[in-house]
């Protein structure tokens, strides 16, 4: 019965939920570590882990509700929060936005920080996922349904630009990536993608170009503010690949977030020095946030920064896996592939930050890094991925019925059809034969389930 209970309560695929919960229990573990400036400063040492855990439990009772959803209340609901979205946005642009870190990208709601950033990138992928599924079942056109994508996506992502460039960014590739995945024709994203590598090249070579005294100059034009900063990170960047620095002439206190990092990776080996014995994390600034990958490497070693890599490598594998088994539906493998786009290329982009692969910038590591809307909303974002989970299971279920009919009637003679019996799909087959049908099928779904369906 306390089996049965269990089931119930955690629908969807299981490997997802070992993924979920592998990510938080290191997520606490490092964060409550990463934390101790935070907590030398206020004298209270469980403090700054409650508030994360608080956002944790948080996300993960909205993450409970929304794996039950049926996909069409997702199609309801981005109806209501892409526009809010679009307002948050302009509301952040405006000037009421919240600065932290010399960047605006939070608001404020009864003294709640809200980033609607966060919100705009699952409002975007949902649409996105609507559209091509209309364009999938003939419905619009292919030119249309790029044409609307890129208007809705690139909105959003020029609202997003001002003051998160990195964001507006890699929502930018995931959006064409999803494209991808939906079969696109090609020649409207190769055209997309050489317009954004022209774009990308001319912007380089003008912030690498311009002097300090005119990147503070139109840092200080609307909209622009970011400007000075974006070409410290980039001449930084490319001053490492391209000159010899040495150790005695590097600065690291002008270049404390590349150097803490460097020395945290460096000094750690095959296994670390163990949970809660990180140096770094006391001159790394957002050590629990944008750096937190720096301080796992340095305290789990390279088994540790491996194990979180595959963490999330297993996750888009899995819901490929998982897409799969749609027959009929278009949206939700479209709307699971595109999720598990999202959150696996802003992991990746936070660790190539961490090791120096790419040049800084905030975007924290999902479901690990201490955060506030960026946590919950990426619990909801899990949330969806199980719920279209769920309803694989069930479609593959029913295709598999079928399936057996159809085989059952073409088995028997046509004067005898009428009397032919379906095979009944619930009998007791052997536990051996169970396991060896599950590990081919790569599906380790609960017989709970199975029986229901």
């Amino acid at each position: 019965m306390g089996e049965k209970k269990y089931t119930r309560l955690f629908q969807g695929d299981p490997v997802i939920w070992v993924i979920f919960f592998a990510l938080c229990g290191i997520s606490l573990i490092e964060v409550f570590s990463a934390t101790s400036m935070l907590t030398y400063k206020s004298g209270d040492y469980l403090r700054p882990i409650s508030g994360h855990a608080a956002m944790l439990g948080a996300g993960f009772l909205l993450m409970m509700v929304v794996q039950f959803m049926p996909s069409r209340i997702y199609r309801i609901l981005v109806m209501i929060f892409y526009p809010l979205s679009i307002l948050t946005l302009l509301l952040m642009l405006a000037g009421v936005g919240v600065q932290i870190n010399g960047a605006s990208r939070w608001i404020s709601i009864a003294g709640i920080h809200i980033q609607p950033s966060e919100f705009g990138k699952g409002s975007v992928i949902v649409s996105e996922a609507i559209l091509i599924s209309q364009y999938l079942n003939g419905v619009i056109s292919a030119k249309t349904t790029f044409k609307w994508i890129m208007i809705m996506g690139g909105l959003v992502c020029a609202l997003i630009l001002p003051e998160n460039f990195s964001t507006a960014a890699l929502l930018l590739a995931d959006i064409l990536a999803v494209m991808i995945v939906g079969k696109i024709p090609l020649k409207y994203i190769g055209t997309t993608l050489g317009v954004m590598a022209i774009v990308g090249a001319t912007g380089f070579f003008v912030l690498t170009g311009m002097s300090d005294s005119t990147a503070a100059s139109i840092s200080k034009l609307p909209g622009c503010k970011r400007v000075a900063t974006w070409r410290a990170r980039l001449e930084t960047k490319v001053s490492e690949t391209t000159k010899t620095v040495n150790p005695d002439d590097f600065d690291i206190d002008e270049n404390s977030q590349i150097g803490h990092s460097s020395i945290a990776i460096a000094t750690s080996n095959i296994i670390g020095k163990g949970p809660g014995h990180s140096v770094q994390r006391d001159f790394l600034p957002q050590a629990y946030s944008d750096f937190i990958y720096s301080v796992i490497v340095e305290e789990w070693g390279l088994i540790g920064a491996v194990f979180v890599v595959m963490l999330y490598l297993i996750l888009l594998v899995r819901v490929g896996y998982i897409t799969k088994r749609f027959r009929n539906s278009t949206f939700e493998p479209i709307l699971a592939m595109g999720l598990a786009i999202l959150l696996v290329s802003q992991a990746m982009l936070n660790m190539m930050v961490a090791t120096g692969l790419f040049p800084v910038t905030g975007q924290p590591l999902p479901l690990i890094s201490r955060g506030g809307t960026s946590t919950i909303v990426n619990c909801v974002y899990m949330g969806m991925i199980l719920s279209v989970s769920r309803i694989s299971k069930r479609e593959a279920a029913s295709a598999a019925k079928a399936a057996a009919r159809k085989a059952a009637a073409a088995a028997v003679p046509a004067g005898d059809a009428g009397d032919a019996a379906v095979p009944d799909t619930n009998e007791e087959i052997p536990p051996a034969e169970v396991t060896a049908r599950e590990i081919a099928a790569a599906d380790f779904g609960d017989e709970d389930e199975k029986e229901s369906t």
